[in-house]
This record gives structure tokens, C-alpha cells and sequence, in this order.
């Protein structure tokens, strides 16, 4: 891969006349670059596809081509991009459709509002990969058709698809007036009783780890009942027999479903796995007495699970702050918290509960003055990239917990570029910084040239429109193709220099 050509197909400044030089010469990768630009042509964007099939799925999914513009026997994959965006034309579908090709058929069959033959065609197709994912996108008489059928993946693929209907779903997990399956993707390529060494060394096998049959296709079945769970259509009263079920995964996927009835929940807050537990912690369907009584609970995984609920009390939600490590994360309850309530956290005398608060994006100005001059670092680390803060705040915070929030000060989008080249000489250094700044808008030439001296933020510093042109070019000679591949797709190259790069036919 030339990676100065791979960078100038990206780069947004290009010219059209060499993009019209860049696409005879392109490689895979660079034609990938190109079918990824806004500004392609119509015919630039046919002739890249007369090279590169593959281009067809982007620029399809863009609309810069027409359907004229694409031949289905010679561009099978155009013509299947089209159709997943519902532009094909029938009688690409029926003839792809019968293509001797799997993986034509297989990705055909996930394209929407295919004509009724076609979707017939492929629901009898003798490779269940290929019925299988057109079972995942049916409609509900289709899928519900699909159910009956003889291998267990398609079944499996019936479960997961939301728009099956709920007693086909039920009778899925019941078996009640189904036949069993009769093969699955063990038994049809192993001699049974076989379970599947989640270690093997065959080389190209695929089988899933674990995966097992001793004739009663079980690592399927189990999927297929754990797809059921997942679906929000199938019945409660179908879902609720697995409470006590021996698998974990089953257990995990009941306690995330949103219609459990009390007496379900309140066995499962008692389940030996802590993963189950977490699960229920985090269901918006729990009512506040389990809510409660889940606080308290042993595992720091669970209360971490508790903390994620989105109607979890706030005192509960202040407590659970104070006993597990939740993270820099927002989450729901404070997302939703009202001004009384963040008034409550903004001095409560947990820094932990002022943590949480600072996670959250668009804090009114009052909050976010007082959470910036907290005494607690971790405090003033979380708000010192939120916008509004002015250059004086900024400077105040670094000077106050120095190495602790320098880098998070780097990332706050109004910080301007005399204190973002300060922060470049900050003492002792801070690695982080480097990779911020020269992320950053405002960034200034000195700043950029700072942060070309650490080697993981060099390839963003040469992307960087304001670094100088003449830094730009010296760095299409450097070592790392990274850095040449940023320096070439710099906006701020100068288009002599882009010209000079492309070879001229």
C-alpha cells in the first residue's frame, strides 16, 4: 500500500481532476478512501466501481450511483448493496437468487422487501446459513412458517427476529405442536455424542466453542431458548419456567426482561451468580423495595449494575457511590437529575456523588463554577472538559491539582491555543496531553509541533490543518507510514505538493 496516495484519497481537499488521476492507479485500500468521499462524481464513482466492485457498497449506500449503473452478473455485490438499501430491481433479486454462490444467496436473503418468489426461493434453500438469515428479517407469517423447519439454526434465527409472533415464539421454547429439529450444525458435520473443545486446533473450523449434540441438538436448542428470552415478544408466562433454570445465560437473559412478574424478581435477587443479580440490578422493571434491598448486596458487580438503574432513588444512588468504583460514566439517574437534585449532589459531602454529577454533559453555569473549584481532583478532573469554563477557570484548575487534570483541561473544546501550548510544556509532562492537543480545533503550530515529539500523538499532529505546510511535507518522508498517511490527507498540504504524488498516466 502507497500510504501517501492511501491518505491523499481522503484528504478532503483534493481536487477533482486528481481524484480523476488517483482512481486508474488505486489499490484496494486507497479505493476504499476514495468510495468513502462526499464529493465523488457520478462518474468517478462509476468508473471506481468498474474496478472495484466492492466500492458499489458505500457509494450505494451515498446514492452516487444509478441503478443503470450496475450490471448484476458482472457486479453481483453492486447489485446486492442496491437491494439492501430497497433500490434493486426484481429481477436482480430473482437472479441472484440462483446464484451458485452461498454467500450471494446468505446476503440476499437480509435484503429488505424481497418479491414474494424470491423470499420463497430462499426459505427452501438447502443451505441453512442461507434460510437462517432470511429467518432473522421475515416477516411474521414467514417466519412463522420458518419455525417448523428441520435444522435448529433456522430456528434459532425464528427466535431472535421481533417479528415473530408471540406464540410461535412460545412454542419455540414450550416445543408444544412442533416436531423436533432433526439436524444441527454439530451433527451435521460431527459423528454424536461430540462437544466441541472450546480450544480446538483444527485450523478454519468454525463451530462455536462448547458447541454440542447427543442427538438432541442441546447447544442449539439452548441458543434458541436464549434468543426466545431475548425477544421482547415472547410471552412472560413462556419465560418465566427458566427462574431456576441450570444455565446462567438463560438466568441472565430472563432477569433483563422488562415484564417480570414481582415473585420472579425477587427469586432472582437471591441467585448464586452475581452476573444474574447484576442484570436484575440494572432492570428499569424492579420495583424500589428490591431496588433497596439490591444496595446492599455483596457483590460490587451487582451494585455496579444497581447504579446503571435509570430509577434508582438518589440516596440510594449516593450510597452506591460511596461503597463501589462506578467509573467516569454518566449514568441514567443523573442524566434525568432535576436542578433541586443536582443542587443536592453539586454539595453533597461525598466526592464520589460530585463525580457522578460532573459526568454530565451540559451542567447549568452554577454547578459547573462550583464543581471545577471542588478541593477533590477526581472531581475537578470530570467537569474540566465541560464547554463555558473560561480561559482563567482552566488555568486555575491546572494550577491548583497540576498532573491530575492536565489532560482532561487539553480535551475542553474552549480552551484556546495560548493554553493549549502551555499545557504542551507542562512540568513534569503529561503524555496524554500531546494526543488531546493535537486532536484539538484550536490548536496552534507551536502546539502541534510540541506534539510531534510523542510518537502516538505524531500521526494526529500531522492531520492537523494548522500544523505549518512546510512540517506537513517533510513528514510525507517520515518512517512511520501512519504518520505519511496523516500528513497526506492534511487539508493544509499544499496542492502542488498533491499533484506531485499522484502519477500521471
Amino acid at each position: 500500500m502507497n500510504a501517501a496516495l492511501c491518505g491523499l484519497a481522503a484528504n478532503p481537499a483534493l481536487p477533482p481532476e486528481l481524484i480523476d488521476r488517483l482512481i486508474p492507479v488505486a489499490d484496494d485500500d486507497i479505493a476504499a478512501e476514495l468510495a468513502g468521499r462526499a464529493d465523488l462524481s457520478h462518474a468517478q464513482a462509476v468508473a471506481l466501481v468498474a474496478r472495484f466492485e466492492e466500492s458499489a457498497v458505500p457509494l450505494a449506500h451515498e446514492g452516487c450511483l444509478a441503478a443503470d449503473d450496475i450490471d448484476p452478473v458482472a457486479q453481483p455485490t453492486a447489485a446486492l448493496a442496491w437491494l439492501s438499501e430497497r433500490a434493486g430491481r426484481p429481477e436482480w433479486a430473482r437472479l441472484l437468487a440462483a446464484s451458485p454462490l452461498c454467500e450471494h444467496r446468505e446476503k440476499l436473503a437480509a435484503c429488505p422487501g424481497l418479491p414474494p418468489d424470491v423470499v420463497e426461493s430462499l426459505a427452501a434453500d438447502p443451505e441453512a446459513q442461507v434460510v437462517a438469515e432470511l429467518a432473522l428479517w421475515a416477516t411474521a407469517d414467514v417466519a412463522a412458517g420458518l419455525a417448523r423447519h428441520p435444522h435448529a439454526e433456522v430456528r434459532r434465527a425464528v427466535a431472535v427476529n421481533e417479528a415473530t409472533p408471540p406464540p410461535v415464539l412460545a412454542a419455540l421454547i414450550t416445543g408444544e405442536g412442533q416436531l423436533p429439529a432433526s439436524r444441527c450444525v454439530v451433527c451435521e458435520r460431527e459423528e454424536t455424542p461430540f462437544t466441541h473443545d472450546p480450544h480446538c486446533p483444527r485450523p478454519h473450523c468454525d463451530l462455536p466453542p462448547g458447541a454440542s449434540c447427543d442427538g438432541s441438538h442441546e447447544s442449539s436448542v439452548h441458543d434458541t431458548w436464549q434468543a426466545a428470552l431475548e425477544n421482547a415478544a415472547t410471552p412472560t408466562e413462556a419465560v418465566v419456567r427458566f427462574v431456576d433454570h441450570p444455565s446462567m445465560l438463560l438466568r441472565r437473559a430472563l432477569a433483563a426482561r422488562a415484564d417480570l412478574p414481582p415473585e420472579v424478581s425477587a427469586r432472582l435477587a437471591v441467585d448464586p451468580v452475581p452476573a444474574v443479580r447484576a442484570d436484575l440490578a440494572g432492570n428499569p422493571a424492579i420495583d424500589d423495595v428490591l431496588i433497596r434491598a439490591l444496595a446492599d448486596d455483596p457483590d460490587p458487580v451487582v451494585r455496579r449494575g444497581l447504579a446503571h438503574h435509570p430509577n434508582v432513588p438518589l440516596d440510594v444512588l449516593v450510597h452506591l457511590a460511596g461503597v463501589t468504583r462506578i467509573g467516569a460514566t454518566l449514568l441514567p439517574r443523573i442524566a434525568a437529575a432535576s436542578p433541586a437534585e443536582m443542587g443536592e449532589l453539586a454539595t453533597s459531602p461525598n466526592p464520589a456523588a460530585r463525580v457522578l454529577l460532573a459526568q454530565r454533559d451540559a451542567l447549568p453555569a452554577w454547578v459547573r463554577d462550583a464543581l471545577v473549584t471542588d478541593p477533590d481532583a477526581k472531581v475537578a478532573k470530570s467537569v474540566a472538559a465541560q464547554p463555558g469554563l473560561s480561559e482563567a477557570q482552566l488555568r486555575d484548575v491546572v494550577h491548583r491539582h497540576g498532573v491530575q487534570v492536565v489532560a482532561k483541561v487539553a480535551t475542553n473544546p474552549d480552551a484556546n491555543g495560548a493554553l493549549l501550548e502551555d499545557l504542551t510544556r507542562h512540568e513534569p509532562s503529561v503524555r496524554k496531553v500531546f494526543k488531546a492537543v493535537a486532536r484539538h480545533d484550536n490548536a496552534t503550530g507551536p502546539a502541534l509541533l510540541a506534539c510531534l515529539a510523542d510518537s502516538r500523538a505524531r500521526p494526529l499532529a500531522a492531520s492537523h490543518p494548522a500544523l505549518p505546510p512546510s512540517t506537513i511535507v517533510e513528514l510525507l518522508s517520515d518512517t512511520d507510514r501512519q504518520v505519511v498517511e496523516a500528513a497526506a490527507a492534511n487539508p493544509s498540504l499544499p496542492p502542488t505538493v498533491m499533484s506531485g504524488l499522484v502519477p500521471r498516466l
